[in-house]
């Protein structure tokens, strides 16, 4: 083979990623993955891209971090990943692209001489290529756990900094957004940019911070066949395969509440015969408000939800009760002793109160679901409210709309006349 012009071997590098990657072994790569490098290599603003497991993303990215190592010597790159032993992994793999054969050709080309690691070890990685005299690395990889305090970079590449974990953890979630608010700080102002990709697992993680994905699911890549998705499919359970593959946010395996019948006329909500409050009071709990009502075997029920304490939409909530002719309204006295049905009849509302002493999650299980094909939510519940009870599992982090729902259709089945007697609760 005739050796190439420093033009041409740079012409290649830069225009066939994929190529490259043949090369070195990679040869699952096609032509989805050279637009994920191009744009990578690219692009000049903040991106992410949003692909399904074992799609080869961060084979691209590792290809990526290293054909900039060697064309654009003088840039200063993070590299981020959820743990420091995720990192070794990756930076392990640039550094063999970076010492293989076909990698010292091009460089040979280009400079005229081969590439040597000046600063190689698990985290940090640069070559004889660079001119740069601060002495920072070229590329250093760190977990999210690490401090970022007083660097800066021009490049900054996310893999996979939301995994599994922050599908359960509302901690992790938010550890992991003050991580991504720091990148910000740290990445060159004017001319840095961060380009992020993963996987999503839970719909308040770390990439609601992000540009809006680019994504491409099991679908759409070609790189599995039908066959090959089906056993896929048939080997995980729904919500992982959701996740993994179709980058969907489904709660659970233990998933209980699905394809929610919507958008009835506000009408059928008129004169219900009660309404309930599950009343937050401070923290991380939503302040949820149900309006049902029994007719023709259905529960039309209107769901509001507020990120907020009691206090602060308790005015909004009786006017909804109002404008709607809804019945009265019924509130746990547990936790607050009576607090809440005081204030409310304070203000004029008829309020019944009682003691509950049953598990929260049978009794949302015992009575919203055996109902739940008999329940239609009226145009103008939120969104939110619907969310919640979708996303409802027995360890969901937020329960407060699917409980409120679950109590209003209690009370219905137990109500034996119009007067507030309720059997085996405690009203008053």
């Amino acid at each position: 083979m005739k050796d190439l012009t420093r033009s041409q071997a740079i012409h290649f590098l830069t225009s066939h990623p994929e190529k490259f990657g043949h090369m070195l072994g990679f040869n699952d790569l096609g032509r989805i993955h050279k637009e994920w490098m191009n744009d990578m290599y690219l692009s000049r603003i903040d991106r992410t891209l949003q692909a399904h497991r074992n799609s080869f993303k961060t084979t691209c990215v590792s290809i990526n971090l290293s054909r900039t190592m060697i064309l654009k010597p003088n840039l200063r790159i993070l590299f981020m990943r959820k743990t420091d032993d995720d990192v070794k992994e990756v930076i392990r793999q640039v550094k063999n692209i970076l010492t293989h054969p076909k990698t010292q050709y091009f460089v040979k080309c280009i400079y005229g001489k081969p590439l040597k690691l000046v600063v190689d070890n698990a985290s940090e990685l640069t070559t004889n290529l660079t001119n740069d005299v601060k002495g920072t690395s070229q590329l250093v990889g760190t977990g999210i756990g690490s401090s970022l305090t007083g660097q800066h970079y021009d490049l900054i590449f996310t893999d996979d900094i939301v995994t599994i974990e922050d599908r359960f953890s509302r901690a992790e979630r938010e550890k992991v957004k003050v991580i991504y608010d720091e990148l910000q700080n740290i990445k060159k102002k004017g001319t840095g940019r961060i380009f992020n990709t993963g996987t999503p697992w839970h719909k308040e993680d770390a990439f609601t911070k992000m540009p809006e994905a680019t994504k491409y699911d099991v679908y759409s890549t070609g790189i599995f066949n039908k066959e090959e998705i089906k056993a896929l499919k048939e080997d995980m359970e729904p919500s992982l395969f959701a996740a993994n593959y179709e980058l969907k946010h489904i709660a659970s395996e233990d998933i209980i509440f699905l394809n929610p019948v919507v958008g009835a006329a506000i009408e059928n909500i008129l004169n219900a015969q009660l309404s309930h409050i599950d009343a937050a009071y401070g923290g991380e709990d939503y302040t949820a408000f149900t309006i049902c009502r029994k007719s023709g075997g259905k529960y039309y029920i209107y769901g509001r939800l507020w990120h907020k304490a009691v206090d602060d939409c308790m005015d909004e909530i009786i006017q909804e009760r109002r404008r709607l002719l809804a019945g009265k309204i019924y509130c746990e006295k547990n936790a607050d002793k009576g607090y809440l049905a005081n204030a409310l009849r304070e203000k004029g509302e008829k309020v019944v109160t009682y003691h509950e002493d049953t598990n929260k999650y049978m009794k949302i299980v015992t009575t919203l679901k055996p109902d739940w094909k008999n329940v239609v939510f009226v145009e103008g519940t939120d969104q939110e409210y619907i969310d919640q009870i979708c996303d409802y599992y027995e360890f969901a982090e937020h329960d407060d709309a699917p409980d409120s729902a679950s109590c209003c259709i209690r009370i219905l089945h137990s109500q034996r006349n119009a007067e507030d007697r309720v059997s085996g609760f405690g009203y008053r």
